[in-house]
């Protein structure tokens, strides 16, 4: 424990959220696989549906305590945490304003349903404090963000939106899925609700699929009682793999950190490259508001290869770094958003937001950014 009384990372960690082996004393926590559980004589009736079996339980802890809040629930995807989170809070005639540049999922979710139920939305024009404020209504409920942005990575100003948000006495959601808690604690900035795709980092082993919520007690419980209602829990075998891979988590995302920051640097300086996306470039615009708010800058970032190099073409020419809809994987993966995660935008829509066809994600691994480098000469080389 450290002078501040309060657990490091790594051992937060490894060691929050355990589920104790009473009975054989093992290292690591125990699988309770049932779906049925004793309703009479026990303090808690357990059912996986309702978020409470000893896996799911135990988990929601570890990762609320990486998120500096009281209380987490776990779901079983990101978009089930951010269905759940949003459907808690809005109801017809109820409105919500919207980063416009957001994960290609949520936004499709949001264009697809609220509709149906009535709920009003508005997207900004931008990431700045500025779009936000025109658009607040009298009904408005909620502001979402996401920072970094899917898929260009831009910044957020996390603590202008919390302080505009209370005066207007409204609800703040983050998607934090990109900075991972490791790098960034929204909740340290006035933010009222972090979510995750834990698929990714929180995963890291391209394995798992899962999401998560992190609140205050009172915020997760209006969460808990729409989500018992949609269905999204995560199954108990999937909880225990979750709760393994965060304990490595520390060490899994600042190795990856430090391997994007040489490659963001590095393609900066490719003349094959026109725009890189990372916030830990100085050239980034929101270089400096980056360093205020986020521990690293993380493992993410975009670029654009000149024209005349086909971005599939340059991907299907990678050996060492695979093309894969994912990200966040131990393994170095590239993704065009164009093909995939904003693919369901119309073409209007993707320039609208920066989104160019040439544009290529960049999720960075923990491999050694000399093989990687060598990886993306040898493959613009052939692809051109």
């Amino acid at each position: 424990m450290n002078t501040k009384n309060k657990l490091g990372l790594n051992t937060t960690c490894v060691h929050v959220g355990e589920v104790k082996d009473e009975q054989f004393k093992g290292a690591v926590s125990p699988m309770y696989m049932s779906t049925s559980y004793a309703f009479d004589g026990v303090d808690i009736k357990r059912y996986p549906r309702y978020y409470n079996t000893p896996n799911q339980e135990m988990l929601c802890k570890k990762i609320a305590a990486l998120e500096n809040t009281e209380d987490a629930l776990i779901f079983s995807s990101g978009m089930a945490a951010i269905s759940s989170s949003m459907f808690a809070f809005l109801k017809r005639g109820d409105h919500v304003v919207i980063q416009q540049v957001i994960y290609g999922g949520t936004y499709n979710f949001i264009v697809s349903e609220f509709d149906k139920y009535g709920i009003e939305y508005s997207f900004t024009e931008s990431d700045k404090i500025e779009d936000f404020k025109p658009l607040i209504k009298e009904n408005t409920k909620v502001i979402y963000i996401e920072t970094p942005s899917n898929p260009l990575l831009g910044i957020t100003n996390m603590k202008a939106i919390s302080e505009l948000a209370k005066e207007h006495h409204i609800l703040t959601m983050i998607d934090n899925t990109f900075a991972s808690p490791i790098n960034q604690n929204p909740i340290d900035f006035g933010i009222d609700i972090v979510i995750h795709s834990a698929t990714k980092y929180m995963g890291g082993h391209s394995d798992i699929s899962a999401g998560a919520v992190a609140s205050t007690k009172e915020n997760i419980e209006q969460i808990w009682k729409t989500a018992i209602n949609l269905g999204g829990n995560l199954s108990d075998q999937t909880v225990w793999l979750l709760e393994r891979s965060l304990k490595t988590l520390n060490l899994r995302v600042k190795a990856q950190t430090e391997n994007a920051q040489i490659m963001a640097e590095y393609l900066e300086k490719n003349n094959d490259i026109d725009n890189v996306y990372y916030p830990g470039l100085q050239s980034h615009p929101q270089y400096e508001l980056a360093k205020k708010q986020m521990k690293g800058y993380g493992a993410m970032l975009s670029f654009e290869l000149k024209e005349g190099i086909d971005a599939m073409k340059f991907q299907n020419h990678l050996n060492l770094i695979k093309p894969s809809m994912s990200l966040a994987g131990l393994e170095s993966t590239t993704v065009s958003p164009t093909q995939t995660t904003h693919a369901l935008l119309s073409e209007e829509e993707r320039l609208e937001r920066g989104i160019k066809d040439g544009l290529i994600r960049f999720s960075v691994g923990i491999e050694e950014s000399g093989d990687l480098i060598y990886d993306i000469e040898q493959a613009i080389k052939k692809a051109k």
